[in-house]
């Protein structure tokens, strides 16, 4: 059997906890932020966890390894 690949498009946006959770970067930071207000751009620094349906999906077709 060949070897599982981790999809690259994941590995660069999820990153798996210790405790097993999925952590990811929020989006709509990266451009337009002249139109975004102050109190939305604070609110977008972080990370946040997946919900854990989600997370558990990622983990299972996206990064089989991690």
């Amino acid at each position: 059997m060949p070897k599982m690949k981790t999809k690259s498009g994941a590995k660069k946006r999820f990153k798996i906890t210790g405790t097993g959770k999925v952590v990811y970067a929020q989006q709509g930071k990266r451009h337009g932020m002249i139109k975004r207000t102050n109190k939305q751009i604070r609110n977008l620094r972080g990370t946040r966890v997946l919900f854990k349906s989600d997370g558990e999906n990622v983990k299972k077709y996206f990064l089989p390894n991690g």
